[in-house]
């Protein structure tokens, strides 16, 4: 298996980049917002995923570890090929899909190509319990624990407010829990204005 490649950008046609590793050239279909980080003689490091096939070996190619992460997770889901997870990952965003899936918006998710709001309820229902498992580290490179639900509408409010998700799942556990909803609001605009 190929798990990481690291070497220099050949060329990129469509979602296909040739990356040269020692000499080697190496085929990586890459997700639509990898696309403008990877012009010819960038370097480039892709944690890959092979994907064996009757009609061939595909490398699919990710900027981070939770790109992949998550392509894996929607792999087993019934329906969700390589394509409709390179999509998503693309056309959504890694951190987008796994905050939709534990608010179970599924409008998010068909944003994507291929993705019908059918596709979108599996993923919700199939991913979730992983998800809240702590299978997927949500955020990228912040580890972040999945709200429990009282939690999850504060954040959720904060992020109406305009906010960002990290500031917002952050100030939370700062917050007094036996507060009302709209209490807890008060104490977390006042944490965040503080710094």
């Amino acid at each position: 298996m190929i798990g990481l490649l690291r070497g220099v950008v050949v060329e990129v046609e469509g979602n296909l980049a040739l990356v040269e590793v020692a000499g080697v050239g190496y085929e990586v279909i890459v997700p639509d917002s990898a696309l403008g980080r990877l012009g010819p003689k960038t370097e480039v490091t892709l944690y890959t995923r092979q994907i064996f096939r009757e009609d061939g070996v595909t490398l699919c190619g990710f900027l981070d570890r939770n790109e992949r992460r998550v392509f894996d997770l929607l792999l087993d889901v019934k329906g969700c090929g390589p394509r409709v997870a390179q999509a998503l990952i693309g056309q959504v965003g890694a951190d987008a899909i796994s905050a939709a899936i534990v608010g179970s918006d599924a409008k998010t998710l068909s944003r994507a190509s291929g993705v019908g709001q059918r596709l979108a309820e599996r993923i919700i229902l199939e991913l979730r319990p992983k998800i809240e498992k702590g299978t997927l580290v949500l955020g990228g490179s912040a580890a972040m624990a999945v709200v429990s639900s009282p939690d999850r509408d504060l954040v959720e409010a904060l992020l109406t407010l305009g906010y960002r998700r990290q500031d917002a799942e952050a100030v939370v556990g700062k917050v007094d829990a036996d507060l009302a909803l709209d209490e807890r609001i008060k104490q977390s605009l006042s944490l965040l204005k503080k710094g």
